[in-house]
Parts: structure tokens; C-alpha cells; sequence
């Protein structure tokens, strides 16, 4: 099934009811769908050529995991147009973890030419509860993928449209969500708030 975007401060596709909350009881779920992300720690005022306050995810999950996981991940790369024999994708074991989901899993970060552009996780725990089947999720980022298919060093250059880039459409987006974020978010209150809350 292709949902929807779950448009709301994220800070990973896992957090899409399709995926955390499908993760829990025994049905089989198989989804994918595009997710904006986004991650304060990680803006840096639209100056970094491959780091974004708000990035764009292609989230797919299958439950249960199937056993050639992997290989159907190196084929959806293959059919993107990647020849893997001319990178160095590499697998490294990342067992992820997000506490204010209760969720947890073992998992690998998969870097291409030393970028990282995808994470894979079989989930073990959503919740705070152990899974009844395990899930695989497929994480990829789109514009770290666009910057290899577009040989594109940095994202801003990434052509979006017919003479439009990427950096015409966000870089200023960037740029407020960063100084939101830095200079002006009352961190200390927004952290008490949210304790009181939780």
C-alpha cells in the first residue's frame, strides 16, 4: 500500500502511524511512503552541503521481515539506476533505538561512497512491548539519493524542476528553521513542558 505523508514534527518515518502503530500485533503489513523529518541538532543555516534541519524520507516497511530483506533492498537501488559494482555500498551494524517510542531493533546504516543514504531495522520492541512478528523497515534518504543519481555534491544544487533547485525551494526554509531552533526556541521551557506532559 503507498499511504500518505503523516505531516507533523517528526523526526523519522518510523513515528507515521503506518509503520509504528502496524509494527504492533501479528497481521501482515507491507507500506511505503514519502515522510518529511525533521531534526533540529542537524540544521546548520542551509550551509552544509548534505545536512538538513528538514529532510524528505522514503519509508517501506514489510511484516513480517522477509529473509532476502537485503537483496530486495540492493534490487530497489539497482532499479533507481545505481550499478553497485561502481560504488562501495557498505552495511554497518547500527542497532537503533527511539525511547519516546519504545521502540527498538537490530538495524544497519547503509553508506554509499561513504554517505550514509538508507537505515534498515528489524523491529523488536514498539512501545515498550516485544513484537509479536518482525517488522523490516526500509528508511532511505531522498535527497542524499538525488545527489548520486544527480551527481550533485551539495543538495542545494539539486535540480527540483526545469530551472529550479532545490536550494531555490528550502535553502531559506533552512535557514529560519535553524535560527528558530538555535537562537530563538526556549529549549529549557519546551523540555519542561514536555516532561510535565509525557
Amino acid at each position: 500500500m503507498i499511504a500518505q505523508p503523516y505531516d507533523v514534527e517528526v523526526g523519522a518515518g518510523t513515528m507515521h502511524p503506518a509503520t509504528f502503530l502496524r509494527a504492533l500485533g501479528p497481521e501482515p503489513w507491507k507500506v511505503a511512503y514519502t515522510q518529511p523529518s525533521r531534526r533540529p541538532a542537524d540544521g546548520r543555516y542551509g550551509e552544509n552541503p548534505n545536512r538538513l534541519y528538514q529532510h524528505l524520507q522514503y519509508q517501506v516497511m514489510l511484516k513480517p521481515a522477509p529473509d532476502d530483506v537485503q537483496d530486495l533492498y540492493l534490487g530497489s537501488l539497482r532499479a533507481l539506476g545505481f550499478e553497485l559494482r561502481d560504488h562501495d555500498p557498505r552495511f554497518l551494524e547500527d542497532d537503533w533505538e527511539a525511547p519516546t517510542l519504545g521502540a527498538s531493533g537490530l538495524g544497519w546504516q547503509v553508506f554509499l561512497d561513504g554517505l550514509e543514504i538508507s537505515q534498515f531495522t528489524y523491529f523488536q520492541q514498539v512501545g515498550g512491548m516485544e513484537v509479536a512478528v518482525v517488522s523490516a523497515e526500509l528508511t532511505y534518504g531522498l535527497e542524499r539519493i538525488a545527489q548520486f543519481i544527480q551527481r550533485k555534491d551539495n543538495v542545494f544544487d539539486l535540480i527540483w524542476a526545469d530551472g529550479v533547485t532545490y536550494g531555490e525551494i528550502r535553502r531559506q526554509e533552512e535557514v529560519e528553521h535553524s535560527t528558530y531552533a538555535f537562537e530563538t526556541a526556549d529549549v529549557a521551557l519546551l523540555r519542561h513542558l514536555f516532561e510535565a506532559y509525557e
